[in-house]
């Protein structure tokens, strides 16, 4: 006989940066497993230094960070959480990215750009992650950026169902802030029974950026419209969107979206919108100044739990969204 047989079993060990902890906590609280203790902290010039007290040989690791302001810092952290990691000895690394950063730059829209969501898949796989675990990405294409295994979670169970029980569903539409979400917006109105309506911009060709029309496509009057979006970053987009339901006779508009970026002029914007209620996960934190009575944020930790384990026992992370 050759070799050394081996009775150890698999051990999962859960590892936290520092830009959310509150839903790593949560993620932990609902695995049934501590955040590994860790030594984090910047050096005078801007250096992340990272350190953790126990040993990871062997160990199935689990790193959770979510790419919230100030991004740069975050990412950083997270890389050299993961060759921290790797340079332990720790049997496999998955990199759980509540909100993937820079998933907006996934393309060239003219020469000399670059394509931003694919240098960040690279620096984690350089770095030593072996497998990503993410939420609701802004377009299914960057899961091609990594290769290996890319879990896409969803939060649009969650927010469905929160949508579903509170609104009478004879009177729903759903609606689709711009043709990029219609896919998205789609999936809602199969799962809820309601009909789709498209929030069509008009650009006027004279003035760069500049939105001059807003056309709805289909039949809101009367309705209660749910607009449907990944990401609110500015929130100019989503409330003129809303602004035009209004317009064209709808009796209420309610907004969901997984990310919550909400920079800049976010909090004025969704302060004086005629919105009534805008929803969202906790993928990011909200700003503290921004916890209106018109916000509602619903827990993503139970989702990217039952994730977690389905990867570590080897099941399937797709049965969690399949429909029974």
């Amino acid at each position: 006989m050759t070799g050394i047989k081996t009775t150890g079993e698999k051990k999962l060990m859960f590892f936290s940066g520092r830009a959310h902890p509150e839903l790593a906590e949560e993620v932990a609280q609902q695995l049934g497993v501590g955040v590994v203790p860790t030594k984090a902290y910047d050096f005078a010039n801007g250096e992340i230094y990272v350190r953790y007290e126990e040993s990871a040989r062997g160990a199935d690791c689990f790193v959770i960070q979510s790419h919230t302001a100030p991004i740069n810092q975050w990412v950083m952290e997270q890389l050299i959480m993961i060759d921290a990691l790797k340079r332990a000895s720790a049997r496999s690394i998955t990199v759980i990215v509540p909100f993937y950063g820079y998933a907006r730059q996934d393309k060239k829209h003219r020469g000399r750009e670059p394509i931003s969501a694919r240098l960040i898949a690279d620096l984690m796989a350089t770095a030593g992650a072996d497998r990503i675990l993410t939420v609701d990405l802004h377009t299914d294409q960057i899961q091609g950026f990594f290769d290996g295994p890319v879990d896409h979670l969803f939060a649009l169970p969650l927010l469905a169902d929160y949508v579903g029980k509170k609104v009478d569903r004879t009177k729903l539409t759903v609606v689709s802030p711009d043709a990029g979400r219609v896919r998205v917006a789609d999936r809602w109105c199969d799962r809820l029974g309601a009909p789709l309506a498209i929030v069509h911009k008009r650009r006027d060709k004279d003035v760069a950026n500049q939105v001059t029309v807003h056309e709805v496509v289909g039949d809101v009057e009367g309705r209660v419209c749910v607009l449907v979006d990944d990401m609110i970053d500015t929130g100019g987009t989503i409330c003129a969107a809303a602004d035009a339901l209004f317009a064209h006779g709808a009796e209420d508009v309610i907004v969901t979206a997984t990310h919550g970026v909400l920079s800049g002029p976010a909090g004025d914007r969704l302060k004086g919108s005629k919105v009534s209620e805008f929803i969202f996960t906790n993928t990011l934190p909200t700003p503290g100044e921004l916890e209106l009575d018109k916000i509602t944020v619903l827990s993503i930790a139970p989702t990217i739990a039952s994730a977690v384990r389905e990867v570590f026992e080897d099941g399937s992370v797709t049965s969690l969204f399949e429909e029974h």
